[in-house]
């Protein structure tokens, strides 16, 4: 697959994974007030499973391994899981907590800003050219 259509292919799941994380952000930050750090991991992981099964059909459904589907899993959430985690939480603290920008708002720039390491590493490690298919 072309790296230009791949990418296009990556946004497109991104934005649906974004749509749920701020849906479920939304819905645990009112469930739990004051406790955004916990709401958001909570609906990271939920954007990370969805996205991680999206990607797996479409954006690399080239690099799919018939024997790897678990290790792809445990990358993807080793890596951007961990990029998305810590990049999130760091940013929604000092939006939120620090220039006291409404939680939403927050995690939209958040997730915007670990977009692009999350692409490069999707593509570089959790699914590498050259598995079979």
């Amino acid at each position: 697959m072309n790296l230009l259509v791949r990418f296009g292919t990556f946004n497109l799941v991104g934005a649906g994974g974004m749509v749920l994380q701020l849906a479920a952000l939304a819905v645990f930050n009112r469930l739990n007030p004051g406790r955004y750090l916990v709401a958001t991991a909570a609906a990271i992981e939920l954007a990370l499973i969805h996205n991680f099964v999206w990607h797996l059909h479409t954006t690399w459904r080239d690099r799919r391994g018939r024997s790897g589907v678990i290790r792809q899993l445990v990358r993807f959430h080793l890596a951007n899981g961990l990029v998305s985690m810590a990049g999130n939480l760091v940013i929604m603290h000092l939006l939120v907590h620090g220039a006291h920008a409404p939680v939403l708002a927050a995690n939209v720039v958040a997730i915007l800003t670990c977009s692009l390491a999350n692409f490069c590493i999707g593509h570089q490690w959790v699914f590498p050219a050259g598995v079979e298919a």
